[in-house]
């Protein structure tokens, strides 16, 4: 028999074990309209819509503030947000067409000149938001998309983009000179010469080099087919190559949205999308796109607003506020992903690996790329690993010889596989990752070494000692600590209360015989850079009425916050 045992302890007091800030590469468009749920997912940065013809509907002397509220990127800041402004949508009085997607009058004309209405309408935005916190701003929206097809916002050709982003460019850096400057988020799909055709106009701008070429970031969408992202990506990696540049890339949008919603169906005849899949798609973008060089990936969206019944929904949150599935995909990526330092990309005919070398450990995220199951025997690098599916349940598998046999099942595919199989996310722990486990570890051997010759003999057993911990990681304000091959023996502790926080797999809570002149199992001196030496605050590990004894297939296992009561039985 073998099972795990998860063992919860208590920290007090509670905020010594603080929550990392999120990781700023991941986003999500518009996380303002559900600051509580953007901030369970972990999200570190959000798209916001900044129209010109909203900040100044009549001419320009308007400014309205109300369209992008101050609370917004005040909350956005106290979460640990980054907000990204998306300038676009000519107001009307400004364009020459008299259109949203009309060239700005005056575009061409020197930045100072008053007459250069969008030269003027940046610089009031770039002003009034820097201070406010916005300093990353995108310039404009998918532009390459041609009048009378869906999409199209933009009337000029290359040259004229160019123009309004190298306005912008000096506008911006002269107001705000750390700004980041990002291109329009490009579909690709629309017109893949574009991109090119854009930096050579900015590498024959004699004016472009000393200006880093008038841009910072290169923008993309990618929707509905997984492997798409590494395609696209790699395409623009060779555009910049063939220019000798180097820019970040970004993924400002990405999704699969289904249209399979039971709860929202949508009749649209291409890309037949399932909420399972959508989840599925989530974490696969994550994967691919960083470990193919995408810098950051956001998600569009958190939610939809202002939707009629039948139109396309992409939210990770229905308009009702209900959950899809993909909110916990989201959610699980970016936990298992989150600060990661190195990625590693294994691809074969029939499945995706990639490898997140992280502080604490290493995650790998496998799933398959046909209809047909694969099944994978994984080198192990700790004892054992927590296993996280799509929908953020988890398990806890533990190697066998050095590997563990991994069962990754098929995708749903009808004339393509848009999609790839659910995908499966194994974390293991970087033994002796974390100080605090390292002491934690130490201290409850010692503990137990120590109080083993008061409590063993009054057992009637034949036992050993054993060590506890095969490997343990941090979760919130749980050390959750695993172990394998245990049984539970038959105990009947006399106990006056106190229920444990002890849980043995998915079986019901197991009964903790209670202490008794309790004093802390653990005291140790911890800051936020984890020097334990250097620290200056203080947590410890604090009974609440419990401790647990579990027998190990090799003798009994005794885990002690506190002296034991004579008593036991």
């Amino acid at each position: 028999m073998v099972t795990f045992v998860a063992v919860s302890l208590q920290l007090w007091p509670a905020q010594v074990v603080s929550h990392s800030l999120p990781d700023p590469r991941f986003g999500i468009t518009e996380a303002f309209w559900q600051p509580e749920e953007a901030a369970e997912l972990g999200v570190g940065w959000e798209r916001i819509l900044f129209y010109w013809r909203e900040l100044q509907p009549n001419g320009p002397d308007d400014w309205n503030t109300l369209h992008v509220r101050e609370e917004w990127l005040d909350e956005a800041d106290a979460r640990g947000r980054t907000v990204v402004g998306l300038l676009k949508n000519t107001a009307p009085w400004a364009s020459e067409d008299g259109t949203e997607a009309g060239l700005p009058k005056g575009l061409y004309l020197d930045i100072d000149n008053p007459e250069n209405l969008w030269a003027f309408f940046v610089r009031r935005t770039a002003n009034y938001y820097s201070v406010r916190g916005v300093t990353n701003w995108i310039i404009w929206n998918e532009p390459e998309i041609k009048p009378g097809v869906y999409g199209y916002e933009f009337a000029g050709d290359t040259s004229d983009y160019y123009q309004l982003v190298k306005v912008a460019y000096k506008v911006i850096k002269a107001e705000q000179p750390d700004a980041v400057v990002h291109l329009a988020g490009l579909t690709w799909w629309h017109d893949q010469s574009f991109l090119d055709r854009f930096i050579s106009r900015a590498i024959n701008d004699p004016e472009a080099k000393e200006n880093s070429y008038f841009f910072d970031v290169i923008s993309l969408h990618v929707y509905f087919r997984t492997e798409s992202i590494p395609l696209v990506l790699n395409a623009v990696k060779r555009i910049q190559a063939k220019y000798g540049l180097d820019k970040p890339i970004w993924i400002n949008e990405t999704n699969a949205p289904p249209n399979r919603d039971p709860q929202w169906p949508v009749n649209r005849p291409n890309f037949e999308i399932d909420l399972e899949q959508q989840a599925w798609f989530i974490v696969q973008a994550f994967a691919l796109g960083f470990a193919s060089g995408a810098e950051s990936i956001s998600v569009y969206k958190l939610i939809d607003i202002h939707l009629a019944p039948g139109d396309e929904s992409f939210g990770l949150l229905r308009p009702d506020l209900s959950r899809r599935p993909a909110f916990e995909a989201y959610k699980t990526a970016a936990m298992t992903m989150h600060q990661f330092t190195e990625t590693r990309l294994e691809k074969t005919d029939a499945y995706f690996q990639v490898v997140f070398e992280r502080p604490q450990g290493t995650t790998r995220i496998l799933w398959t790329r046909t209809p047909k199951s694969v099944t994978l025997s994984i080198p192990a690098i700790s004892h054992g690993a927590t296993v996280f599916n799509a929908a953020g349940q988890q398990s806890h598998i533990y190697a066998n010889q050095g590997k563990y046999l991994i069962q990754l099942d098929g995708a749903r595919c009808s004339s393509e596989c848009l999609v790839g199989g659910p995908p499966l996310i194994l974390m293991e722990p970087h033994p002796g990752y974390s100080p605090k486990l390292q002491l934690i570890e130490e201290k409850l051997m010692k503990f137990l070494a120590r109080s083993s010759e008061e409590f063993i003999p009054k057992i009637d057993a034949d036992i050993r000692l054993t060590p506890i911990v095969d490997f343990a990681h941090l979760e919130q304000d749980k050390l959750i600590v695993h172990s394998k091959n245990l049984i539970m023996p038959t105990l009947s502790p006399r106990t006056t209360g106190g229920a444990t926080d002890i849980q043995l797999g998915n079986e019901e809570p197991v009964r903790a015989l209670e202490a008794i002149n309790a004093e802390p199992l653990l005291s140790v001196e911890s800051n936020a850079t984890n020097d334990i030496e250097q620290a200056k605050s203080s947590w410890m590990l604090w009974p609440s009425s419990v401790l647990l004894a579990v027998m190990a297939a090799t003798g009994l296992i005794v885990l002690i916050r506190g002296k034991l009561k004579e008593n036991v039985s």
